[in-house]
């Protein structure tokens, strides 16, 4: 089954990765970070304008989502992640 962007899981309900990961690493595939850099997503590209202040997608937007009662995520540690509260897209 061909995986689906994160975008779309996280509509649908599934538990997404969050995937953080500084500008210079490649996001894993998959990821809330992998879409924040993906071609597909709404800018079209990397969300982020200068160079070196880019990436880590996955660590700031998710917790304020969260904030506005979009979306729910885990607490733990590490490999946190995020999924859709119903009725909330």
């Amino acid at each position: 089954m061909p995986r689906r962007p994160a975008r779309v899981a996280v509509e649908q309900g599934d538990w997404v990765e969050l995937g953080t990961a500084d500008e210079q690493k490649p996001a894993k595939e998959g990821t809330v970070e992998a879409w924040g850099r993906s071609e597909d997503n709404p800018v079209g590209g990397w969300y982020g304008l200068r160079k070196g202040y880019r990436g880590r997608f996955g660590m700031y937007v998710p917790p304020l989502l969260e904030a506005l009662g979009k979306v729910e995520l885990t607490h733990d540690p590490r490999n946190n992640k995020v999924r859709s509260l119903s009725g909330s897209h």
